[in-house]
């Protein structure tokens, strides 16, 4: 695994190093086995990235990069580069989401500066054979932090009133909050209910793919 970048654009250039090449040839170079499925190792795509970027942040709630403060974002993409999935963000704090503000909000912290990597996604094509795309260094616009700032003040409001159940996907315009569990049985709790809690799924929000295909949009112009 290489040492952390410097700069950002040690990073950058990292990146640049692995568009156009296959997931199998990365994972072969770094001695990674390459699944003939994602269904069970959904995790695969973004942890090879960070192996082969140099990330160092683990599963510890801080940018993947650190001393950079630049998060990694795989996006998975069809044949024409748009979203295919919405990207994960964060999860959701649930039993503290009503203390928090938009700023210093685990959500704000980890898209205030981040490396969106587009890698193939085409069901058709195999794993191995997917390739990486050009990446792309983000920093929100104004008006896209405005908008987000909305949507997180709405999503989490109705949490902390202790109206989770009332959270779907449905609900905000470009962040949205959805399940983060690896199946329905896994609980934690959040406000609501007679005696201040109740046991919900665990929930994570996500940026939707118009979002980030605008993003993707931009850079290719």
């Amino acid at each position: 695994m290489p040492a952390p970048p410097e700069s950002e654009a040690e990073l950058f250039e990292r990146a640049r190093g692995l568009a156009g090449r296959s997931l199998g040839e990365v994972s072969a170079e770094l001695g990674i086995a390459c699944p003939d499925t994602l269904k069970r190792a959904k995790g695969f795509v973004g942890m090879l990235l960070e192996r082969a970027l140099g990330a160092t942040a683990g599963s510890k709630d801080v940018p993947d990069f650190p001393d950079l403060g630049v998060e990694l974002k795989s996006l998975p993409v069809d044949r024409e580069g748009k979203p295919r999935e919405s990207t994960f963000v964060c999860t959701m704090p649930l039993s503290d989401v009503a203390e928090m503000q938009w700023l210093g909000s685990r959500v704000q912290r980890k898209l205030a500066r981040v490396l969106f990597v587009p890698v193939e996604a085409t069901p058709e094509v195999a794993i191995a054979a997917r390739r990486i795309g050009g990446p792309i260094l983000w920093t929100a616009s104004a008006e896209e932090e405005a908008a987000l700032r909305r949507d997180w003040d709405e999503l989490a409001g109705l949490v902390g009133a202790g109206h989770v159940e009332s959270v779907t996907a449905h609900l905000g315009e470009y962040l949205q909050v959805r399940p983060k569990a690896a199946h329905s049985r896994v609980r934690t709790l959040a406000p609501g209910g007679d005696d201040g809690l109740v046991s919900v799924n665990p929930k994570g929000f996500y940026l939707r793919t118009k979002f980030t295909a605008a993003i993707v949009a931009r850079a290719l112009r």
